[in-house]
């Protein structure tokens, strides 16, 4: 079902106990999702469930509803592990407000945070566990934790945590677990190694897609400014004047962050900085901040690409090319999330020529190449070329790559591993 049909369709009928629905209605969700109409029938009535979504189409919403509803009428537990602190943080909040005064108990088990408070937690026998993989180990071999009681594990940002370099936590984890449990795994791609484990440790999933693995959203407006280093700065005060919301900027390294959030603040604009550098509670202050808009600029290295979940950001700016191509549609995902609209602008230096042709043939999208004067620079487009979708960057061949057919009629898709 594309989105627009969705906005016709409620979330009665997807399974979902009725003190739940009463919640959600309470917190303004009226309309599900794609992936949220596709995956919670499934995973409500026990299947486990490969979900291949975009960042930003609301699997935190997906996954959570049928755990609550899971942990609610059992003695059973729920462990979700994801691959960063922030975004730790923010599916616990979203569980807390889900599931209202209904006396959920969590624990959230993350790095660079105290580990007492941790402990405190864990000995107050969890409903749900929120974890990354690193600090959850740690955990599990200070005999912290037991995972022997746990019904549901969620596998959220799955091709991220392989990305890096949790393989080896993700697999101690997936053999401690029950061999009963039910497993849901998300993924914005699809690479062999998530394949592999979908065979070796899920039960026959039901693999839903609702965008081809590298696509980007809907409604993003993607650019690319050709510039040189020295001009970079100049070039986005002149577009910070131009976009006047949230601000989210990626730099490629750490130091990077800091200088350029120094030189805004310096003119005057109110930024903050997020990288692996920074404390936990650093992290989250400059991320609260900026979703309650006491700073509307916030400048961060790719360890935040899919650990901010902030409404409302206008411009997400790529002041640095990734390191990982992949991370591309990562970063540009945190604007126009759930079905908004948003811009996308990244800076290359004229010799990143093959850097841009390798993202627009990751998303299959011929992007407007400018130079900092506004000019399209015709003669660079054509030296990098770039498959058979429109210049605008909105549009694509084929449709979006969503799946069709299904049980019932309501766009399930049957196809298993």
């Amino acid at each position: 079902m594309e989105r627009e049909e969705l906005q016709q369709v409620g979330f009665e009928g997807l399974g979902i106990v009725p003190g739940l629905l009463k919640r959600i209605a309470a917190l303004g969700f009226k309309h599900p999702t794609p992936i949220q109409f596709k995956a919670i029938p499934i995973a409500t009535s026990g299947e486990d469930v490969v979900g291949i979504a975009q960042t930003g189409s609301g699997k935190t919403l997906a996954f959570s509803i049928p755990m609550l509803q899971m942990v609610s009428k059992s003695d059973k537990k729920g462990l979700i592990l994801l691959p960063t602190r922030e975004l730790a943080v923010q599916v616990e909040e979203t569980l807390r407000k889900v599931a209202g005064n209904s006396g959920l108990r969590t624990a959230i088990v993350i790095g660079g945070a105290n580990i007492r408070p941790q402990i405190k937690q864990l000995r107050a026998n969890p409903h749900i566990i929120v974890a990354t993989p690193g600090r959850l180990i740690d955990h599990i071999s200070q005999k912290n934790i037991s995972l022997s009681r746990i019904g549901m594990l969620v596998l959220d940002e799955a091709d991220r945590m392989l990305d890096m370099g949790f393989e080896p936590q993700l697999k101690q984890v997936l053999e401690s677990v029950p061999d009963d449990r039910q497993t849901m795994l998300f993924s914005a791609t699809m690479p062999d190694t998530i394949t592999t484990i979908a065979n070796k440790y899920m039960k026959k999933p039901l693999r839903i897609e609702v965008a081809r693995p590298g696509t980007t959203a809907d409604k993003i407006d993607q650019e690319v400014f050709i510039v040189p280093k020295d001009e970079k700065m100049d070039l986005l005060g002149r577009l910070l004047k131009e976009y006047h919301g949230k601000v989210l900027i990626f730099s490629r390294t750490k130091h990077g962050a800091g200088k350029i959030t120094k030189a805004l603040n310096k003119e005057g604009y109110k930024a903050d900085e997020i990288h692996s550098n920074r404390s936990q509670n650093q992290r989250q202050k400059a991320l609260k901040g900026f979703t309650a808009g006491r700073h509307r600029i916030l400048v961060a290295t790719d360890i935040a690409s899919r650990g901010i979940d902030v409404d409302d950001i206008e411009l997400v700016l790529n002041f640095d090319l990734p390191e990982q191509i992949e991370d591309y549609v990562h970063r540009i995902g945190r604007t126009a999330r759930a079905g908004k609209s948003g811009k996308a602008i990244s800076f290359a230096a004229p010799d990143q020529k093959n850097d841009i042709a390798q993202i627009q043939k990751l998303i299959n999208v011929i992007l407007p190449i400018k130079a900092p004067n506004g000019k399209q620079l015709e003669s660079i487009k054509a030296s990098i070329g770039g498959g058979r979708s429109s210049s605008r960057s909105r549009q694509r061949p084929g449709g979006r790559g969503r799946s069709g057919g299904g049980r019932g009629g309501n766009g399930r898709s049957k196809r298993r591993y």
